[in-house]
């Protein structure tokens, strides 16, 4: 993690300096990120959620051992070197058992953290703040501290047993659950900067009662809310004014910054002013799956339009119907009904339409509409109605008549916003 603590040393040092975290599964997002590493000559850091990878395979099948060779195998085709390729692993606790009792859960907790570690993952989130069956409904800091303290134990023995570089640990949560916000959005208040200092404090006390003091020094950053989230179809922009008080607060911590969840959708001035006021790690998920949506959307209108209704893919339909055969992953969200649900599914910020990717009906939908396209280019005045953006670099010779390489080059304007505001020199 030696790249990352530096990216760390130099915010510390007054340079406009931080590192965005691609939380994702699918492949197409996963190599615009790794590719978009390439061109900056820098490193990539690519998280994995609790939901999303366990030792029971989460959502999409994978554990961590496979999600780790799932990157690595995207980053050698992409021809970046895998010590560019930084492996994080976010809301790390009882976040997918919550509905056992602490203890139960807890102990598949440290299974978990002990399969992350095993599998190369050296940035840690410690999460610990979900209750459990038989908890309060909401914990105290002291009892969220002592758990993620025993958690980081465990990640502890498990990188000194197997190797390599020691692990780097976020603390904290002043966020929605992982997945996004359930509700509609009216205000959204900032941490308190008195609560951050508390999370803090208590963290690093519960650190030092299990002789992890060594582990607290590689503590890099604490998860605020800086009031940015979105709902389903409105985004709560930053306002630097508002966290005046948290800057000032972690700017006195010599090795501590924020880690900022949820700015997906912020626009490229907010992400730059988040890092300035020290949240220097930016998480991003949702905004980049909704961009590939977007253009593969775009895609299927083409082939609609394109060719005969023989030989289209039907991936809108196709995944359409997977949400509604398993609505576990929307239905808590989308509380809608006839016309306004069909919108909700394919078009809200939240995009819990990411869930169904991994279905085997969806990726051969999705893997026909590309073939298709490659077999039979469309004409570029379809590809100027519905992708203007990527019309416009075929025209200027930067992209050519390939539908998969228009996917990654929308999936990618969105990475170079980010990419910017930490600092890189985009192309």
């Amino acid at each position: 993690m030696k790249p990352l603590l530096d990216i760390i040393a130099r915010h510390k040092a007054g340079a406009p300096a931080g590192i965005y975290s691609v939380c994702s599964a699918h492949p197409l997002v996963i190599e615009a990120a790794l590719r978009r590493a390439q061109r900056d000559s820098g490193y990539t850091l690519i998280e994995a959620t609790s939901n999303q990878v366990n030792q029971d395979g989460g959502y999409t099948g994978m554990r961590p051992a496979d999600f780790a060779r799932f990157v690595h195998e995207i980053a050698q085709r992409v021809g970046l070197a895998p010590e560019r390729v930084l492996l994080g692993g976010d809301h790390l606790g009882p976040n997918c058992w919550q509905q056992l009792p602490a203890e139960a859960a807890m102990q598949r907790s440290e299974l978990l953290i002990a399969g992350y570690l095993s599998a190369g993952f050296r940035k840690i989130h410690l999460d610990c703040s979900m209750s459990c069956a038989g908890d309060h409904a909401v914990l105290g800091d002291a009892v969220v501290a002592q758990r993620a303290a025993r958690l980081c134990r465990v990640a502890e023995q498990t990188w000194k047993r197997v190797g390599g570089e020691a692990p780097v640990y976020v603390v904290g949560t002043e966020v929605p659950v992982p997945g996004g916000a359930h509700e509609l959005l009216t205000e959204l208040q900032p941490t308190a900067p008195a609560a951050a200092a508390a999370t803090i404090d208590t963290h690093q006390e519960a650190f030092a009662a299990a002789k992890l003091g060594e582990a607290w020094s590689r503590v890099i950053g604490l998860v605020v809310q800086p009031g940015v989230e979105f709902d389903h179809y409105k985004v709560m922009d930053f306002s630097p004014g508002r966290v005046a008080g948290l800057s000032a607060l972690i700017a006195a911590r010599p090795s501590m910054v924020y880690e900022a969840h949820s700015t997906d959708y912020q626009t490229a001035a907010n992400l730059r002013a988040l890092v300035r006021a020290h949240f220097a790690i930016l998480k991003v998920g949702p905004g980049l799956s909704f961009a590939m949506r977007e253009a593969l959307w775009a895609l299927a209108q083409i082939e609609s339009e394109w060719l005969p209704a023989a030989r289209r893919s039907g991936l809108r339909e196709t995944i359409l119907g997977a949400m509604a055969a398993d609505p576990r992953h929307w239905q808590k969200y989308y509380l809608s009904s006839g016309a306004q649900l069909t919108l909700d599914q394919q078009y809200s910020l939240s995009d819990r339409l990411r869930y169904y990717w991994p279905v085997a009906t969806v990726e051969r939908a999705l893997v026909r509409l590309l073939a298709n396209l490659e077999e039979s280019p469309p004409p570029l005045t379809l590809l100027s109605q519905y992708l203007p953006q990527q019309y416009a670099g075929v025209r200027a010779g930067s992209l050519g008549l390939n539908a998969r390489e228009w996917v990654l080059h929308h999936i990618d304007r969105v990475l170079q916003q980010y990419a910017a505001a930490c600092g890189a020199a985009t192309d």
